[in-house]
């Protein structure tokens, strides 16, 4: 690990810090706070933590001694001046001399002493930095430190690593932590640095330069020790000739996670995220994997994002993934029963009261394959993944020197059920799609675009499929979406997309099935070959859709849905559009098939039928040359239903959605037209 800090860099943010009126020091504490924040190997998603004490005015323009410390939840990586909220700084390092504190009395006497009552609340750490009596204060969370110090002589490795250094013995982080290195300091006050066992490092120093180099100092030359060691810890195991990819087995994990929901028919869902490297490889192909992988982690704080361990799943084979599955179910069942044993002893160690969260696990190892990170979203997902890969990156060096040994259960439980998470717990909200997979065709423009990003709003991993590659980037980029870049008239081309959503976000749960186009002629002259693009289109692309994603459906065994774009054509044909309205007529025979043939699998299928909205099929040019012929106006045209209102995008969009999220309606023709006699299904 080397330094990256740059002068240049430095001065640019300070003035355009000055800009805004924020004070150099709170600009150099941004800056550094950036560097630490972009290093995996030191912090990740909101851990670690940093501070500068300075002087600041009130709203009535009093200056202050304060401590300007991260902000709970804030990422260092990306931080801004405003997550470095600034507090009284006596009064906080009073706190620490405080016999006694409970975690909900310290969040909010802290806030008491903010600044500005409308900052961030300062990390549960700020008493800690306060109490150091120096200016800069850095707090990372290194995976090579880590690695010496999760060892049954961790303090002599550090010790002999690090003579000059201070020791904190593990402590959970927050006020009792606060109070110890308070005592600590007292009795040393010359300590150059700390390192707190099974937890991290801290520098500190007047000068932020020499303060954050120091970290990257230290953690070099962790990291130079680890690196005299074994660079190859775990024996492999003997493993199945040939894996299986990590799209074949993904829905099978799904599946194998999924759990009851609330309402029948719509299970609680997880998104996966799927890692491999050399080093990951090396640890999931371990012998011994399903012991050194299910100790403990490799810090504390990972138990609230992904529980004190993962599952370790059979090793899969191609050709052989029925038993996979099997063993998997088996597997995560072991897990999830083990997990309710562990919250009963712990919560009645802790007094009872305590609100169990679910018993998943957050990251399957898979031999010979990689790991996945579990969540209820794709961000979720990917946070859980990172804390893995550092998971391997700890256990690896710490393999590699010696054991690697991680907390008692005891420890890594009570930061788990922390009082501060069960309170955000208490508080989160899902969304209806939350955990959900869908696929939108034709997403990138008009009604496509219009659902997916409805369906994003409520809170599903969308993957937007289209074959103009420009606008499915302008949409991706617009909604959060992926993007696929697919011609879904082409079989093999389906195949390699709906892979890549496999492989992004572990399967699929909607498929909303909406490219298509007005192909015109009348069908004694049409051409021959327009009217086969009109069924490769309107016809195959949406079974050649449909039976990929029924593939992974079927595999999850957690049921689907799959929405199909009919047209008033298939119930209501007009002359002039034959290769349009048998190819969409067509089309309802097919969505009825798939009703039939897949309904005991839970997989809805349905349709939307909807007539004159606004999209690039109708554009403003077809309206008026309809409304000419009709002799009717432009706007007369686009109301002529029963109701007399236009239809939008927005309105066949809901209805899209109503059927993706329907668990007891298939075979169903949803209407979105303002009422059309001849259009009507019954």
């Amino acid at each position: 690990m080397q330094s990256r800090w740059d002068d240049s860099s430095l001065q640019a943010l300070i003035s355009s810090c000055a800009e805004q009126g924020v004070n150099e020091d709170l600009a150099i504490r941004t800056y550094t706070t950036r560097l630490l924040g972009q290093e995996p190997r030191l912090v990740l998603h909101g851990g670690g933590n940093t501070s500068v004490k300075t002087r600041m005015p009130d709203a009535l323009g009093c200056e202050h001694d304060v401590l300007c410390v991260k902000g709970s939840g804030w990422d260092m990586g990306t931080i801004m001046p405003a997550g470095l909220p600034a507090v009284e700084l006596a009064p906080l390092a009073g706190l620490a001399r405080v016999s006694t504190l409970s975690d909900a009395d310290l969040v909010a006497t802290q806030r008491r002493l903010l600044l500005d009552p409308y900052a961030p609340d300062p990390s549960i750490e700020a008493v800690l930095h306060a109490t150091i009596p120096h200016k800069h204060v850095d707090h990372t969370h290194s995976n090579a430190i880590v690695s010496l110090t999760n060892q049954p002589n961790g303090e002599d490795i550090v010790r002999d690593l690090f003579p000059d250094t201070t020791i904190i013995p593990y402590v959970m982080p927050g006020f009792m932590l606060a109070q110890m290195v308070c005592k600590q300091l007292e009795e040393s006050p010359g300590a150059k640095h700390l390192i707190l066992m099974c937890h991290g490092v801290f520098t500190f120093h007047d000068d932020p330069r020499q303060s954050y180099e120091d970290m990257i100092r230290m953690c070099a030359a962790a990291e130079k020790r680890l690196d005299a060691g074994a660079a190859r810890p775990f024996l492999p195991a003997r493993l199945p000739a040939e894996a299986p990819e990590a799209s074949e087995i993904a829905p099978l994990i799904r599946g194998a996670l999924a759990r009851p929901g609330d309402v029948e028919g719509r299970p609680d869902r997880w998104i996966l995220d799927f890692r491999s490297s050399d080093q990951i490889r090396a640890f999931v192909d371990g012998a011994h994997v399903g012991d050194y992988a299910t100790r403990g982690n490799a810090s504390p704080d990972h138990s609230i994002r992904i529980k004190r361990f993962g599952l370790v799943a059979p090793a899969p084979e191609s050709g052989k993934l029925d038993a996979f599955a099997e063993g998997l179910s088996v597997g995560v069942r072991n897990y999830c029963n083990a997990y309710d044993a562990y919250f009963e002893r712990n919560n009645a160690r802790s007094g009872g009261g305590l609100t169990q969260l679910d018993p998943v696990p957050r990251i399957v190892y898979v031999p010979g394959v990689g790991l996945f990170g579990v969540g209820k979203s794709a961000r979720e997902a990917s946070v859980c993944a990172d804390i893995a890969e550092a998971t391997v990156d700890v256990i690896s060096g710490a393999e590699g020197i010696g054991t690697f040994v991680a907390l008692p259960e005891e420890d890594l439980f009570d930061i788990e059920y922390w009082s501060l998470e069960q309170a955000k717990l208490a508080k989160s909200v899902e969304r209806p799609l939350n955990r959900q997979i869908a696929i939108v065709t034709g997403g990138a423009s008009g009604l496509g675009l219009e659902i997916a990003r409805l369906l994003r709003s409520e809170g599903a991993e969308v993957a937007i499929f289209d074959i103009h590659a420009e606008r499915v980037h302008q949409a991706a980029s617009e909604i959060g979406a992926m993007e696929v870049v697919c011609d879904v008239t082409v079989p093999r081309a389906v195949e390699d997309a709906v892979r890549k959503v496999v492989c992004r976000h572990g399967g699929v749960d909607v498929l909303i099935s909406n490219a298509g186009g007005a192909f015109r002629g009348s069908l004694d002259c049409v051409d021959d070959a327009l009217f086969r693009r009109a069924f490769e289109l309107n016809f195959w692309s949406h079974h050649l859709m449909a039976r990929e994603c029924v593939r992974i459906m079927e595999a999850q065994g957690t049921g689907g849905a799959i929405v199909f774009n009919v047209s008033k054509q298939a119930l209501n044909p007009g002359p002039g559009f034959g290769p349009y309205g048998t190819s969409k007529a067509a089309l309802m025979a097919l969505v009825r098939q798939y009703a039939i043939e897949h309904g005991a699998s839970g997989i809805t299928a349905n349709a939307v039928n909807a007539d004159r909205i606004r999209t690039m099929l109708l554009t403003d040019e077809l309206v008026a040359e309809r409304a000419a012929a009709r002799g009717v106006t432009h706007e007369e045209y686009m109301r002529g239903n029963l109701l007399k209102r236009e239809v939008t995008a927005g309105d066949v969009a809901e209805a899209f959605l109503h059927l993706a999220k329907a668990t007891k309606t298939t075979g169903a023709i949803l209407t979105v037209d303002g009422g059309n006699v001849a259009a009507m299904v019954r």
